[in-house]
C-alpha cells in the first residue's frame, strides 16, 4: 500500500511537471508607464569593440538604433499604414518550416526570397508571400476588428512578440530602416568598455540582479503583482523608476538602449550563406542569466514566432 501510495504521489507530480504553460493572455496586468520614448533613437559611432565571448575587436561604421524594442502599440499602426497601402493581406498564409507544412490565418506580405546555394540542410526560402504573424493564437497582443489593428491598451507599450522574422523585417523596410546585424546590435549593448581585459557580459556591466532585466528568476513587477505570468514587462521597464514599491535599477546599455538583455529575444538581419536560420539575441523572459550575456545568440526560421521574440531596427 505504502508503495501504491507513493507511485500515486510520484505520478501526480509528473504529470503537473508536465502540465500547459501558463496561458500569459489570462491575466491582464495594468498599464504602467516607464517614461521612455518607444520613438527614440541612439548613435552608436563607428570604431572597435570588444565582439563574442573572446572579445575579438572588431570595426563596425556608424549607425543608429531604436532604444527600445517595437512596441505593439507601434507594429499595430505599420499594420494599418501598410493595409491602406495594400502591401499586406489577411488570411489564409502556408507556412513552410523544414518538412512541415501549416496553414495558418494571419497577416503576410510578399517578400522576395533568399539566395540559395543548394548546401546540405539549406532550405530554400522562395519568393512569395511570408507570414508576418499569426491572428488566431493566444498570447498576440493586438485586436484585428476587420478593418482596423488597436493594441489591448494594457500592453500598447508592451514589446511586439509573435512577430516572425518576415513581420520584423517587413516593419523595418517599410520605415526605410533595416534589422540591425549581429555586430552591430551587440556594440550597442556592450559598448566598447573593458574591465580587467574583458568587455561587459551584460549591458550595464559583469553582474547581474533580478530587477535589472525580466529574466526567468527575476521576479519581475509583475510577477511580484500578480504571480508568475511568463510575461513580458513595458519597454524600458528598467530605468531606476520604483514602481508599486518596486525598485528597478537603469539597466540601459552604454549608448542608452534598453531591454538589450531579457524580456524578449530580438531578430537580427543577418542572412548567412548556406543557411535557412535567422539569428537572434538578447535572451528573454523564458531565458536564465547565462543565457543574458550579451554575446549570446539563438537561431531559428524565419517563420519562427512566439511569446518571447520581438525586434528592434537599425538605420
Amino acid at each position: 500500500m505504502k508503495r501504491m501510495l507513493l507511485f500515486l504521489f510520484l505520478l501526480g507530480l509528473l504529470l503537473a511537471a508536465c502540465g500547459p504553460t501558463p496561458d500569459i493572455s489570462a491575466v491582464t496586468p495594468p498599464y504602467l508607464d516607464t517614461g521612455i520614448d518607444p520613438e527614440a533613437w541612439a548613435e552608436v559611432p563607428a570604431g572597435e569593440f570588444p565582439y563574442g565571448q573572446h572579445d575579438h575587436m572588431t570595426m563596425v561604421e556608424a549607425y543608429e538604433m531604436m532604444i527600445t524594442n517595437v512596441t505593439n502599440e507601434q507594429y499595430g499602426r505599420f499594420l494599418n499604414e501598410a493595409l491602406a497601402a495594400e502591401v499586406i493581406r489577411i488570411g489564409d498564409v502556408e507556412v513552410v518550416a523544414g518538412e512541415t507544412v501549416q496553414v495558418l490565418y494571419g497577416v503576410a506580405g510578399y517578400y522576395p526570397g533568399d539566395p540559395f546555394d543548394g548546401y546540405e540542410h539549406e532550405e530554400e526560402i522562395t519568393a512569395g508571400n511570408k507570414l508576418y504573424m499569426p491572428l488566431a493564437e493566444a498570447g498576440l497582443r493586438l485586436r484585428f476588428d476587420g478593418d482596423q489593428f488597436e493594441p489591448i491598451p494594457e500592453y500598447a507599450n508592451h514589446p511586439m512578440t509573435m512577430v516572425s522574422w518576415f513581420g520584423a523585417n517587413a516593419y523595418c523596410e517599410f520605415y526605410g530602416y533595416r534589422l540591425p546585424t549581429e555586430v552591430e546590435w551587440e556594440k550597442a549593448a556592450r559598448g566598447t568598455e573593458l574591465v580587467d581585459g574583458h568587455g561587459l557580459p551584460f549591458p550595464w556591466g559583469t553582474e547581474i540582479e533580478g530587477n535589472q532585466a525580466n529574466y526567468y528568476s527575476s521576479f519581475d513587477l509583475f510577477e511580484k503583482l500578480f504571480g508568475k505570468l511568463g510575461n513580458t514587462t513595458p519597454v524600458g521597464l528598467y530605468n531606476g523608476q520604483t514602481y508599486d514599491g518596486y525598485e528597478t535599477l537603469d539597466a540601459a546599455s552604454p549608448y542608452g538602449l534598453y531591454d538589450m538583455a531579457g524580456n524578449v529575444w530580438q531578430w537580427t538581419g543577418d542572412d548567412y550563406p548556406n543557411q535557412h536560420y535567422r539569428y537572434l539575441r538578447g535572451g528573454s523572459l523564458y531565458s536564465y542569466e547565462v543565457d543574458l550575456r550579451v554575446w549570446k545568440n539563438n537561431s531559428a526560421s524565419p517563420t519562427y514566432y512566439s511569446p518571447a521574440v520581438g525586434f528592434r531596427c537599425a538605420r
